[in-house]
C-alpha cells in the first residue's frame, strides 16, 4: 500500500510544480532581458494596481519613470504655461479662482514685527520697512507672484537697485516670467543630454543647490526676439548669483528645480466645462431660432394639402392667418439646458477647485447650497492651505527680502538704530497676515473671552489671528482710554455700570483711568 501511494505522489508532484509556476513568475526570476516579449519581463505582482491588463493598458500608457526635471522639461513647461494662461485669460471661472487664491493668500500684504530686545529699534525698523514696502508696492507684487505660480508654475524676483524709489533704501523687487530664466546655450530638444551642473537656467553647485541663474535680458515672446533654437544668434543673458534671485514655486517631487502651474490637473476640466456650456447654448439657440413649424398628423399622400418641404414663411407680429388644410402650427421644444446642467457644472467646478484645496462655494462664488456648519467645515481645509502658502511665501520671499533690505539700510548713515546696523546679523521677527472674519462675531467674541479667562490663549495670539500687532493695539487702546477719561466718557457699557451700584466718584475715576 505505501509503495502504491509513493508511486502516485511521484506522478502528481511534477504536475503540481508545473501548475504552480506561472509564466509570469518564471519570467520574474529569469535574467534581465530574457523572455518571449522582446526582452520585456512580465511582472509577478500581488498588487492589483501593478497588473497590466487589456482593460487598463491604455489608461496607464503614459506612466513613465522619468526624473522630476526630465518629466517637466522646458518644452513640457512651455506648453503647460501657454495653455494655463490662455484658460485663465478666457475662462471666467479660472480667472476668478486664480484671483481669489492670490487675494486670500496675500490680502493687503504682510506686516513685519521685529522681536529683538530693543523695543525702540523694533518700532523704528517696522515703520521704515512698512514705508519701503508701500513705495515698491510689495503687496501687489506678492499677489502677482502667487497668481504666476498658479497659472505659470513659478515666479522669479530680481533684487535690484532703483534710484527712483521714494525711500531712503533703493532696493527693489523686479518680477520676471519663467521664460526669461533659461539656458540658451543648451539644446532644448527633447531627449538631449543636459549639462549636469546646469538645469534650464539654474546653475548648480557641487551639492546640487542653485548657485546662479541665467536670465535673458529680453522676454523670448517679445516680437522680433529669438524664440528658440535655430532662430538666429544666441540671445543676450546675464548670470546672476543666487543671492540676488528669488525663486517662488512649489516642488512636488524631491530634486525638482522648476515648477508647473498649480491648475495643471484642472486644465482638461476647464476645457470640458467651456465646451459643454457652449454646446448647451448652441442647442438652445438652434431650438429658439424656429419661431414656429407646420406639422400634420395625416399619413403620407393623405388628405393634407401639399406643401414644399423646408419652405420658409415670414410671420408678422399680432397677425391672424389661415393654415393649409390638414396642417397645424407648433413650436420646437427646447431640450437644453437639461435639468442636470447645473449639477454637471457644480461637479466639474468642485473637481477643478480640489487641486487648489479650495471649497466649491469659494471657487464658484456661490454659497446658496450651503448651511452655516458645512460652510465652516469646508473652509477649515482651505484656511490651512492658505497658512501653508503664507509660510512658503515667508521662507522663499519675505525673509530673504528682509535680510537684503536690512543690509541695504545699514549702508544709509543714520537710518537704522545702532543695534540693527550689523550686516548679516540674526534678526528675530515674525509676519502678520490679514485675519479671517468670523461669520458670527458674537460667538467668536464670547469664545475669545473664555479662552483669555481660562488662560488657554494670549492677547498676542488672538490679535495675530486677526492680522494685528498686539503691542500696537494695546498702545492704541491705552490712548483711547486716557482720552475717554479726560473727556469724562464712560468706559464700560451701561449695563456694567448699573450692575455695580454704590461706587463713589473716586472709584469711577480710577476705573476710567485703567
Amino acid at each position: 500500500m505505501l509503495k502504491a501511494i509513493a508511486n502516485i505522489m511521484s506522478r502528481v508532484a511534477p504536475q503540481r510544480a508545473t501548475r504552480e509556476v506561472s509564466p509570469s513568475s518564471a519570467a520574474s526570476h529569469a535574467p534581465h532581458g530574457s523572455g518571449a516579449r522582446g526582452g520585456r519581463r512580465a511582472v509577478a505582482a500581488k498588487f492589483d494596481s501593478a497588473q497590466t491588463t487589456a482593460d487598463n493598458r491604455k489608461h496607464w500608457a503614459n506612466a513613465d519613470g522619468l526624473s522630476p526635471n526630465a518629466a517637466i522639461n522646458p518644452e513640457v513647461r512651455r506648453v503647460l504655461r501657454n495653455r494655463a494662461r490662455y484658460e485663465v485669460a478666457n475662462n471666467s471661472y479660472a480667472k476668478g479662482i486664480v484671483l481669489t487664491l492670490a487675494n486670500d493668500t496675500v490680502g493687503t500684504g504682510p506686516r513685519l514685527q521685529m522681536l529683538t530686545d530693543d523695543a525702540a529699534a523694533n518700532r523704528r525698523v517696522e515703520e521704515l520697512f512698512e514705508a519701503w514696502a508701500a513705495a515698491i508696492d510689495l503687496p501687489g507684487k506678492l499677489r502677482t507672484m502667487r497668481m504666476a505660480r498658479a497659472e505659470s508654475g513659478e515666479a522669479f524676483g530680481l533684487l535690484v537697485s532703483s534710484p527712483g524709489i521714494d525711500s531712503p533704501v533703493k532696493l527693489d523687487l523686479r518680477l520676471i516670467e519663467p521664460e526669461q530664466v533659461a539656458s540658451p546655450h543648451l539644446p532644448w530638444t527633447r531627449g538631449a543630454r543636459a549639462v549636469p551642473s546646469e538645469a534650464d537656467g539654474i546653475v548648480l553647485d557641487a551639492y546640487g543647490l542653485p548657485a546662479a541663474y541665467r536670465v535673458l535680458r529680453q522676454h523670448p515672446g517679445d516680437v522680433g526676439i529669438w524664440t528658440g533654437p535655430g532662430a538666429g544668434a544666441e540671445p543676450a543673458f546675464d548670470t546672476l548669483p543666487a543671492s540676488s534671485v528669488l525663486h517662488y514655486f512649489r516642488p512636488d517631487r524631491p530634486g525638482q528645480l522648476r515648477g508647473v502651474p498649480d491648475i495643471t490637473p484642472a486644465l482638461p476640466l476647464f476645457a470640458q466645462l467651456r465646451r459643454y456650456t457652449l454646446a448647451v447654448i448652441a442647442a438652445a439657440e438652434t431650438a429658439a431660432d424656429f419661431a414656429a413649424v407646420l406639422y400634420t398628423d395625416a399619413p403620407a399622400n393623405g388628405e393634407a394639402d401639399p406643401l414644399e418641404p423646408m419652405d420658409e414663411v415670414e410671420l408678422e407680429k399680432r397677425m391672424a392667418t389661415v393654415l393649409p388644410g390638414g396642417w397645424k402650427l407648433g413650436q420646437v421644444h427646447a431640450e437644453q439646458p437639461t435639468t442636470s446642467y447645473a449639477e454637471f457644472k457644480r461637479e466639474i467646478l468642485n473637481e477643478i477647485a480640489r487641486c487648489l484645496n479650495m471649497p466649491f462655494n469659494v471657487a464658484a462664488g456661490n454659497s446658496s447650497g450651503y448651511n452655516y456648519a458645512s460652510g465652516r467645515l469646508d473652509h477649515q481645509t482651505y484656511f490651512k492651505s492658505l497658512r501653508v502658502d503664507q509660510h512658503h511665501l515667508r521662507l522663499a520671499v519675505l525673509d530673504r527680502l528682509l535680510r537684503a533690505w536690512l543690509d541695504e539700510a545699514a549702508l544709509v548713515e543714520g537710518l537704522l538704530p545702532q543695534s540693527m546696523r550689523v550686516r548679516g546679523a540674526a534678526t528675530p521677527h515674525t509676519w502678520f497676515w490679514d485675519g479671517v472674519e468670523h461669520v458670527d462675531p458674537a460667538k467668536e467674541a464670547n469664545a475669545q473671552a473664555t479662552r483669555l479667562t481660562n488662560h488657554t490663549t494670549t492677547l498676542a495670539h488672538e490679535y495675530a489671528r486677526q492680522g494685528r500687532d498686539w503691542e500696537d493695539e494695546l498702545r492704541q487702546r491705552a490712548k483711547e482710554l486716557a482720552l475717554m477719561a479726560e473727556l469724562g466718557l464712560p468706559v464700560g457699557s451701561t449695563e456694567q455700570q448699573e450692575s455695580a451700584p454704590g461706587r463713589d466718584e473716586e472709584q469711577e475715576n480710577q476705573a476710567h483711568a485703567v
